[in-house]
């Protein structure tokens, strides 16, 4: 169990980071977001907003509300409001404990963010709780590789990573999925399977 001077650790770390987050953020190509956000339909959540990189990707019919823990991501997100084609409501919240009704959403997209949750599992349950039971679950996440030698490099330097930034390189994200009750239905493999789509359902 995370205790609240852990995710204030990690959203103090994302603060610092918004200033140059963006250049951080190459590993998903602009292709890659568009094919991914192409699967969001109806009312949609995005957990983890971050800087807004995915908002122009949205298409024509979504309805979008995006979270975030970190005031500094959300107030570069707010500049890129502009760029969006449909409409976006950005709040500040924790998708450790959204304050969102049960079965709220048609969608809920993540990119990069269960890495960063100080208890993804709960965020996890979180996500199943606020989707609705016929609706969607998108994931795009880095996540430890299976390769024995750079797996366990990428365990050795998860350390830093976690301390300079309030990311994990070494989360198994799509087991954690499953373990929080949601359904997978198909996983694509990018970048040598370290990055990994996830389509599921919550039931």
């Amino acid at each position: 169990m995370t205790t609240p001077a852990q995710t204030e650790a990690i959203r103090r770390r994302y603060n610092r980071a918004s200033l140059y987050y963006d250049w951080m953020d190459w590993m998903f190509p602009p292709a890659l977001r568009q094919k991914v956000l192409s699967y969001a339909r109806g009312k949609v959540l995005e957990v983890g907003v971050g800087t807004g990189n995915n908002l122009p990707y949205y298409p024509p019919g979504c309805e979008v509300t995006g979270i975030d823990f970190s005031p500094g991501m959300l107030a570069r997100a707010r500049k890129k409001l502009r760029l969006a084609k449909v409409p976006v409501t950005l709040l500040e919240m924790d998708v450790q404990e959204m304050d969102f009704p049960d079965d709220s959403f048609d969608t809920v997209v993540a990119t990069c963010v269960f890495c960063s949750v100080p208890d993804p599992m709960q965020g996890l349950k979180e996500v199943k709780r606020v989707c609705k039971p016929e609706g969607q679950i998108i994931l795009l996440e880095h996540v430890r590789s299976d390769h024995p030698i750079i797996g366990r490099l990428m365990d050795i330097l998860n350390p830093l990573t976690l301390h300079l930034v309030g990311s994990n390189i070494n989360r198994r994200t799509v087991e954690n999925v499953q373990k929080a009750g949601i359904k997978l239905i198909r996983v694509e493999d990018f970048l040598g399977k370290i990055v990994k789509l996830i389509i599921a359902t919550p039931s």
